[in-house]
């Protein structure tokens, strides 16, 4: 292995864009992704829905070209990596699992993977319903539990394509602090890595409250996704850099842009909450080193109104100029660590409910994809 590395971007991925029995029974047949991003409506003036899809159309991740199509587009505009979100439920519980089981099985894409556990119950709101209710939750059932979930996963550790820092393999978990017994599940996965041949993993938290600490918690270190994957987290930066009631309003009247009065409780807005993504980007990273592992996650734009709808968030205004400058603050982040830990996270590839995605669009074409690739050729020199 070089003794250098240049700076990697790793997507995360969503496989929600084919039918399964569990959506066409929640939301009615066929229902996708797609579904609520067909239907988006604009919700306050200059509002940019619905978003349509460009180059690969309204895709269904059960055709193996459209995976062949998503990791060449990838690989040509300079996305290292896809980290698939993956769905384990407790006892074998599994949903959207086909896309990841047919890459490792056809071996293909020729394309570098990781798997990053979504370890959250599913409920009705996140996929435009107006219920809370729990659609599937979120079981922790212990330790054969947790080495059946290991050895469903060995394929994926084991294939050549699977991204490794450190020379372990890259395994996030999307919430690790929600894992009561997170010690015993620690402890089993890489009892379970040894004993398999594959020495030890790189546990990597994707979520990482302030008061949780990765390391303290046996995780090698953390991601950047928290900070605003969630109306929760992409706030939370805002309040916290104010401690006066009166300075907090006044700060957040000037970001957030509805027209209505300010209202930040969630269940009683009529508006989605807008904030000015030139405004947001200054707290989406932080500004000091953390004392463990940290890996900067980006967002080139966050709208997630096709889902929540009024209850929803929009980052507005975003632009490849206003991208650039947030991605080149990530690379500025990592390009001093070690050759393996240059890793800028992106949120993501193809989250088109939530408005994130790089792939391209009616309006914008490949413009998000082409700051990647200009980004990296100033920080790599290729």
């Amino acid at each position: 292995m070089s003794s250098e590395r240049d700076i990697r971007f790793l997507a995360y991925y969503l496989p929600q864009y084919y039918p399964t029995p569990e959506n066409d029974k929640w939301w009615g047949k066929g229902f996708t992704e797609w579904t609520n991003v067909a239907k988006a409506k604009p919700l306050f003036e200059g509002h940019y829905q619905p978003r349509l899809p460009a180059d690969l159309s309204y895709y269904d991740l059960r055709v193996p070209e459209v995976r062949e199509q998503q990791a060449q587009l990838a690989k040509e505009y300079g996305v290292d990596g896809f980290c698939y979100y993956h769905y384990w439920f407790g006892n074998g519980r599994m949903i959207l699992e086909r896309p990841l089981q047919e890459v490792i099985k056809f071996k293909s894409p020729n394309f570098p993977f990781s798997v990053c556990w979504a370890n959250e119950s599913w409920k009705g709101i996140w996929f435009g319903g107006n219920s809370k209710e729990t659609l599937l939750e979120q079981l922790y059932p212990g330790k054969q539990d947790y080495i059946d979930h290991f050895n469903y996963l060995l394929e994926a550790f084991k294939d050549e394509r699977y991204i490794k820092i450190d020379g372990k393999c890259l395994f996030s978990v999307y919430a690790p602090y929600l894992i009561d017994d997170i010690e015993l599940f620690v402890t089993t996965f890489r009892t379970c890595a040894k004993e398999a041949g594959l020495g030890d993993l790189y546990l990597l938290a994707t979520i990482c409250p302030e008061n949780w600490d990765p390391i303290a918690n046996g995780f090698d270190g953390a991601a950047g996704v928290s900070e605003f994957t969630s109306l929760r987290y992409i706030t939370a930066p805002l309040y916290q850099k104010f401690t006066r009631t009166e300075l907090l309003m006044k700060r957040l009247k000037k970001i957030f842009i509805s027209e209505e009065k300010l209202n930040l409780n969630f269940e009683e807005r009529t508006k989605p909450l807008i904030v000015d993504y030139k405004e947001a980007i200054k707290y989406l990273l932080p500004k000091e080193k953390k004392s463990y592992d940290y890996f900067p996650c980006v967002v080139n734009d966050w709208d997630n109104t096709p889902r929540s709808a009024n209850k929803g968030l929009v980052l507005n205004n975003s632009t490849p100029e206003l991208w650039s400058e947030h991605l080149t603050e990530a690379c500025n982040h990592v390009k001093d660590n070690k050759p393996e830990q240059q890793i800028v996270f992106i949120k993501s590839w193809n989250e088109w409910a939530e408005g994130n995605y790089l792939e391209p669009d009616a309006k914008w074409g490949h413009k998000y994809l082409e700051v990647i690739k200009k980004v990296k050729v100033k920080f790599n020199g290729k």
